[in-house]
């Protein structure tokens, strides 16, 4: 399966770069989803929309393996979107390719 980037006024508030992140548990490395990242920064909330081959839902993150507590869902105020907050140090993330979505 190939996807697409998002390309919309987020996108461009961000300057336009977008990366596509591989999102997992730190504790035990489970794959949770990918997300694409727009713009520089580190990655402090993942937004609904930007959640790309998932089951995360508008619910707590809780890797499906170890049971840990990895955000939980709020409404980002600036923007007015739903997202995940994610925990300091409860995700790591690895720059992946598009192609590589199954």
């Amino acid at each position: 399966m190939k996807t697409k980037f998002k390309s919309d006024k987020y996108r461009k508030a961000r300057g336009g770069h977008s990366r596509l992140l591989d999102v997992s548990c730190a504790k035990c490395n489970t794959h949770l989803f990918y997300y694409q990242k727009d713009g520089p920064g580190i990655l402090k909330r993942t937004y609904l929309d930007r959640i790309v081959d998932s089951k995360v839902g508008k619910s707590n993150l809780v890797c499906p393996k170890c049971k840990e507590l990895l955000g939980v869902p709020i409404i980002y105020k600036k923007e007015s979107r739903p997202a995940i907050r994610l925990f300091e140090g409860a995700v790591s993330k690895k720059i992946t390719k598009s192609s590589k979505l199954k």
